[in-house]
């Protein structure tokens, strides 16, 4: 009884030993992101940090650009009719050159070609639609190109951080952890880094599209009611 008790202490000794040895190490973030940088993983880094920035950049400036554009003003289209029946052609016009939204600058054009055919009117129209479309959609298909390509360069990233396993492989000795690490934090982090670019850029571009789809239906819709009043105009 008393040789058991002393394997048993000797066992419980050994095991925290054990466990004091093969404790896991503690990682900070910036020194994962320096082992990721192997090779030429920190040009791939690099080229998916540029991406993120452009494209968090690109949907906040065309968020906040077409979310102006889709605030109507109350009675907009009241008061232009208004304006049009009275026949104050001038105030028409500078209560569409005050407002921000692209149906109030189609309204400008059409109203200046008043008394001209209407097929002049409804080119002017179609023109000056197609221009604010190409207005709100202006730097969008960057983030279709970065949904893509940013996996990519992930992949990219991820076939450099195993060459360099490789690399060091054949250049070692020893098989260590700690000597192939460096190229398998390149191959992990670049695809991770990839495909978060990917997502969000994804994500981003059909949410602004989807958004765009909604003044462009505004526009038609303005554009519709104005030449039903120039070819019926209220009485």
């Amino acid at each position: 009884m008393g040789s058991f008790n002393m394997l048993l202490q000797a066992g419980i000794t050994v095991a925290g030993d054990s466990t004091s040895t093969t404790g896991v190490k503690d990682v900070s973030l910036w020194e994962i992101l320096e082992d990721s940088n192997a090779g030429i993983g920190w040009l791939v880094n690099l080229a998916l940090v540029l991406m993120l920035g452009y494209v968090i950049f690109i949907f906040v400036e065309r968020y906040l650009a077409i979310r102006r554009a889709s605030k109507a003003e109350a009675d907009f289209m009241s008061k232009i009719k208004e304006y049009i029946k009275e026949g104050k052609v001038d105030q028409a016009k500078d209560l569409c050159n005050r407002s921000t939204s692209p149906s109030a600058r189609i309204l400008e054009k059409a109203i200046e070609r008043l008394g001209k055919p209407m097929e002049t009117i409804t080119a002017a129209i179609e023109n000056t639609g197609k221009l604010e479309v190409l207005r709100l959609e202006q730097r969008i298909s960057f983030l279709a190109t970065a949904s893509g390509a940013g996996p990519m360069l992930g992949f990219l990233g991820t076939v450099i951080g195993m060459v360099v396993v490789f690399i060091d492989l054949e250049n070692s000795n020893t098989l260590e952890l700690k000597i192939i690490a460096p190229g398998i934090m390149t191959a992990m982090i670049t695809t991770v880094a990839g495909l978060i670019v990917g997502i969000l850029a994804f994500m981003g571009h059909n949410h602004l599209q989807s958004m765009i789809s909604k003044v462009v239906y505004q526009m038609e819709n303005t554009a519709l009611e104005f030449t039903d009043f120039l070819h019926k105009p209220e009485k």
